[in-house]
């Protein structure tokens, strides 16, 4: 196929070239395509296979035209970032030039104008000579007893009172029967029998809990309420209501203890067994949030040792996407802040940092992965989509299979395990010297800096 290549300009990460297929290669192909189907096509008044070629273009002709057009466009696309040694960093902008249905009709030749984006060409920095520190810390046995005593708390059981007093306390499980009205009426899921409630729980709506504090065995208490504006049932919602509320037993807490029979009912061998698996627990939240700081850590030097310059269309869909989530939090008033009392402008030209930072820093992650041939595996790749897709429970198969069958859905789950096996082949290559810290310091929230993101 003869085709003329011109580069109309180069400049930055900017290339637009001109392509033009000459209508007679056009047209050539679209003879090889009647060749191609006729055997294939089954038409009134011929046999299978002997339909002349001028009438299946009569037929067909502007059809298989505009598969031939779209299929040399792909191809010529191609072979100009192939033959340019081209990295596009995101589809090419390709627009036609000329009379478009000339082009189908087979009267003209074809040409169209690519534009391109580009990777910016720059080396990673000597991995070897990046300094890390990775701040650890190991539990404690006080830890752990804690850890134990918060397990055995939460294994709690109740148990009727008894005594001279019978009444309530805040932490008490009643068990209740109550009828609720609006307006005098009972409303449709407002009747219960036989309902566990913890009072101080925050189980029940809004003022509930609190006036059967000091109710005993036997006692029915009218407890008013009012339902919540923002009430799952809009036809509760705002609503004043009155539950007649029955009280036939009043339950004591009573602590669970740390004792083998606790480790048992938990399925675990024994005491000591439960209080290893606990500090094993303790060791793997210490583990994530040092690894964490230490990625932060390396991320910052990343960025600072690497300068160059940043595909546009590609900061400005990062900038977009941060954009979309500050307005989505301003709108709902959850804009952290030191966020709200700032203008739009000041907002974009900080979050258009971050944007930067964020496209900068995957570029250097993915070309320090491309030069080291860092690959995801189809293991890892099948490990994550059944993990992710165990998170929905009974659709787990249904969530699993759509993982199976969409790429983009693939490609979100590739790039944090891609980017986990990058950090962990710097961090292999760099000098990192374990410093020990405080459990308070591994675990605070540090200031951002400006910037920050990744």
């Amino acid at each position: 196929m003869s085709m003329q290549i011109v580069e109309k300009s180069g400049e930055g990460l900017s290339r637009v070239y001109g392509v033009t297929v000459p209508v007679a290669d056009l047209n050539e192909r679209l003879e090889a395509r009647i060749v191609e189907i006729t055997p294939q096509l089954n038409i009134k008044g011929f046999r299978p296979g002997k339909v002349p070629a001028a009438h299946v273009r009569r037929l067909h002709g502007k059809a298989l035209m505009a598969e031939v057009v779209e299929q040399t466009i792909s191809e010529t696309t191609q072979k100009v970032l192939e033959d340019n040694k081209l990295r596009p960093a995101g589809e090419p902008d390709l627009k036609p030039e000329g009379d478009i249905a000339q082009v189908i009709d087979g009267k003209a030749d074809l040409s169209y104008e690519i534009a391109v984006e580009i990777m910016p060409d720059f080396e990673p920095t000597d991995l070897t000579k990046i300094a890390l520190t990775r701040p650890v810390y190991e539990p404690t046995e006080t830890e752990v007893d804690e850890a134990l005593d918060e397990l055995a708390k939460q294994s709690r059981t109740y148990e009727p009172r008894t005594g001279k007093s019978l009444k309530s306390k805040d932490g008490d499980q009643l068990l209740i029967d109550f009828v609720g009205r609006i307006d005098g009426e009972a409303f449709q899921g407002g009747t219960a029998e036989d309902s566990e409630l913890v009072l101080g729980s925050g189980q029940f709506i809004p003022g509930f809990e609190e006036q059967l504090v000091g109710a005993k065995p036997g006692d029915e208490v009218i407890v008013k309420v009012a339902f919540p504006a923002d009430y799952q049932a809009a036809n509760l919602a705002g609503k004043d209501a009155e539950f007649t509320t029955t009280v036939k037993e009043v339950r004591a807490p009573v602590d669970g203890k740390a004792d083998d029979a606790l480790a048992e009912r938990l399925g675990v061998e024994n005491l000591e067994k439960l209080k290893e698996l606990l500090k094993q627990n303790l060791e793997s939240q210490y583990a994530g949030a040092s690894r964490f700081k230490l990625k932060r850590a390396l991320l910052d030097v990343l960025d600072e040792k690497h300068d160059f310059p940043l595909p546009p269309k590609m900061v400005e869909a990062e900038f977009n996407a941060i954009w979309q989530q500050v307005q989505a939090d301003k709108e709902r008033g959850g804009l952290p802040p030191e966020d709200a009392e700032k203008s739009d402008d000041q907002l974009q030209t900080e979050y258009r940092k971050i944007a930067e930072r964020r496209v900068r820093l995957g570029l250097v992650l993915a070309e320090i992965g491309r030069v080291n041939n860092v690959q995801v595996t189809e293991q890892e790749l099948l490990d994550a989509m059944r993990q992710e897709a165990m998170r929905y429970g009974p659709q787990a198969q249904q969530i699993f299979d759509m993982f199976r069958q969409n790429a983009g859905m693939q490609a979100q789950l590739r790039a944090p395990i891609f980017e986990d096996k990058v950090v962990d082949l710097i961090v292999d290559k760099a000098t990192v010297t374990d410093e020990k810290v405080s459990k308070d310091d591994l675990l605070k929230e540090d200031d951002m800096p400006e910037g920050y993101g990744a």
